[in-house]
């Protein structure tokens, strides 16, 4: 790695001196040279999960971001996410498979068997039972346990874990020892992390996690930084704050060695429900799948 990525990479904060074309330059660079991961996100415009996904807008969002990352992280089995990981192998993409868990037995029912599924047929080079099910406590843990040694006890020589907060894990030592690899999500921009900060916070994120881990394989799962939407305490979307934070992202990523599946790929609109209007702003392309800085 060049000394060029090494001194920004030890003085990321001092990006700030940087304008946004000379931020956009370095963006594009590090983009262009790929990262770890990228979480997919398959729903176009008017589209939300309950849709049905088509195969033929899986293949073309995967086209648009295959050249650019090695992992791709899809977050459910059903609906036509199952279709996502084959699609990833078929464009020699690395994937990380999850199964998404809520209130609804049945649909958990089906998710479970679908990442089993996609994982027997060689489509899964780990697997996620369940996404920040325990924070949003939509189970308790002793049915998420269930679930996870069940699909253990299924695909034996695949990694199986489990994402949520990276603080989750410390507090939870049952789910940690059942996770063959840890799934962190860390998000300085949800704690109200000012910019500057972000990234010694989010390596303090990293390290908790690997402290609850003991040893075990820590992968950040999701982080990102959006760039409109509202202020979240010392949090503040831009343009600009999005390019600092993917370039300090990546950088450390690269100089460390740290897995990261970034978050997110493409602009979705649904996502406004659930997190206010910044929720439709994380994406590295924008809704109509054009790039964005």
């Amino acid at each position: 790695m060049g000394a060029r990525y090494e001194i920004l990479s030890l003085a990321g904060e001092d990006l700030s001196g940087k304008t946004t074309e000379e931020l956009s330059e370095l963006y594009n660079k590090l983009l262009n040279d790929g990262m770890h991961g990228l979480c997919f996100s398959p729903y176009e415009e008017g589209q939300e999960p309950g849709d049905q996904l088509s195969e033929a807008q899986i293949r073309r969002r995967m086209e648009i971001i295959k050249p650019y990352t090695n992992w791709v992280r899809s977050f459910s089995c059903t609906e036509g996410n199952e279709m996502i990981p084959r699609i990833a192998k078929e464009n020699g993409l690395q994937t990380l498979v999850g199964a998404w868990l809520g209130t609804d037995n049945e649909i958990n029912e089906k998710e479970i068997e679908g990442v089993i599924e996609v994982a027997k047929a060689g489509y899964a080079d780990i697997v996620a039972v369940g996404n920040e099910v325990l924070y949003r406590k939509d189970l308790t843990e002793e049915e998420l346990l269930e679930y996870i040694y069940r699909v253990k006890e299924a695909i034996p020589d695949i990694p199986v874990g489990y994402v949520d907060a990276y603080y989750e894990f410390g507090f939870k030592p049952r789910i940690t020892e059942a996770c063959d690899v840890i799934l962190a999500n860390c998000y300085p921009y949800w704690e109200g992390c000012a910019l500057e900060y972000s990234l010694l916070y989010m390596k303090d994120m990293f390290r908790r996690a690997m402290m609850a881990g003991q040893g075990k394989r820590v992968i950040i799962t999701e982080t990102g930084w959006p760039d409109q939407g509202q202020v979240f305490h010392g949090s503040v979307p831009s343009h600009d704050n999005a390019m600092k934070y993917f370039i300090n992202t990546q950088l450390w990523s690269k100089q460390e060695d740290i897995e990261i599946f970034y978050f997110s790929s493409f602009d979705e609109s649904w996502k406004t429900g659930d997190e206010g209007d910044v929720g439709a702003f994380w994406g590295i392309w924008d809704k109509n799948e054009q790039p964005k800085f």
